[in-house]
């Protein structure tokens, strides 16, 4: 799997004209050699070149790391003096023979430290952003890694389902949400969840990205959690919305509103169509409901190995959807100081269609 993931993205560099790839600790370093380094004040850096055996710049105390790489990769290493690690930068490009050279790097990733650093190992050479190369390494999931998002899917839910009965009037929205992260971690998380769960309620909830408070259940709320699991650094993203005791018929008309959108959305999905479609097909049942000024965000964004990635759901957008590709769809109705719901799946794009990997009640349900 490694070797054609590999191949493939050699192919793509040779199409876009593309001589090298450098990448930094993240989910593109991770999907190409299996090796997770997270970002510190010491560089680590993946190159790729069309020609020539794949090369890492590493702290000499990352070394072992590489026995359990899915690639061979030619280590250079350096110590803890930072004044000897230009030399392992300038020797790793000078093996891959990268002057002159046209090299792309994560434009949302690569930091100034490592770039510097490339930069004045191959200064005649022009760094690019190669974004749209690593979405298209990326973009379409294989059968095993559509398997690790169902579990991620799978731990999430169940989580969420351990939690429920913990909620009543009365508990804050820190309580909840801490009681969600430690549901997942028992349940088989990652070491390190996709995000921070989003648990929100009241007025909170009709802010889309709300932090949670010390504020607690009343009746009458609405409660929106926006939560996800990482199982073999394969995410899952899923929102439901649930009523605090007796509320306002208002809001139940919304709820309905969102969970039709949220269906609409989910069904249109297929290999060939515009990705903006649909945002079109969720977007249009909100908008006749009269709340279309209340859905303030796109319909969905691309989910795998990282929370937000290609593709996104927005109206205008022209990509082709193709089997393979994960995204979600969450629209939501956000009322200022009142109240908000949202709804989230996670959808996979298939051969005939498409189908939900999330399968969590979506009828309100009343705490």
């Amino acid at each position: 799997m490694a070797d054609f993931r590999l191949h493939k993205l050699i192919c793509l560099l040779e199409e876009n004209g593309i001589d090298a790839l450098a990448v930094n600790p993240g989910s593109t370093l991770t999907y190409l050699t299996g090796l997770n380094f997270h970002l510190m004040e010491r560089p680590t850096v993946v190159i790729i070149a069309k020609v020539g055996k794949p090369v890492i710049v590493l702290p000499e105390l990352e070394l072992q790391k590489l026995a359990f790489s899915k690639i061979q990769l030619t280590p250079f290493s350096f110590g803890d003096d930072p004044s000897t690690w230009q030399n392992a930068f300038s020797n790793a490009f000078q093996f891959l023979n990268l002057q002159n050279a046209l090299i792309g790097v994560e434009g949302t990733r690569m930091r100034f430290l490592e770039l510097n650093f490339i930069q004045k190992a191959s200064p005649s050479s022009k760094i690019i952003d190669a974004g749209q190369v690593i979405s298209n390494l990326r973009i379409q999931k294989d059968e095993e890694e559509i398997l690790f998002m169902r579990k991620a899917v799978q731990i999430a839910q169940d989580a969420l389902k351990a939690t429920l009965p913990s909620i009543k009037i009365g508990c804050t929205e820190k309580e909840i949400a801490s009681e969600l992260v430690i549901n997942m971690l028992r349940l088989g998380n990652d070491p390190e969840l996709p995000f921070a769960p989003i648990v929100s309620s009241g007025p909170n909830g009709a802010n889309p990205h709300a932090t949670p408070s010390d504020r607690k259940m009343t009746e009458g709320d609405l409660l929106v959690i926006d939560w996800g699991a990482a199982f073999h650094g394969y995410f899952s993203d899923i929102t439901r919305t649930f009523a605090i005791g007796k509320i306002d018929p208002e809001f139940e008309i919304i709820y309905k509103t969102v969970q039709a959108s949220n269906e609409a959305g989910r069904a249109v999905g297929k290999p060939g169509m515009r990705a903006g479609k649909v945002d079109d097909a969720a977007r249009s049942v909100i908008e006749s409901a009269g709340y279309g000024k209340y859905f303030t965000h796109r319909t969905g964004h691309g989910l795998g190995m990282e929370e937000h990635e290609s593709p996104y759901m927005f109206a205008e957008n022209q990509q082709i959807l193709q089997t393979g590709m994960v995204y979600t769809v969450e629209p939501g109705i956000y009322l200022p100081g009142r109240n908000g719901v949202r709804i989230e799946d996670d959808v996979v794009v298939t051969d005939d269609g498409s189908r939900s990997l999330t399968d969590f009640p979506r009828d309100l349900i009343h705490l």
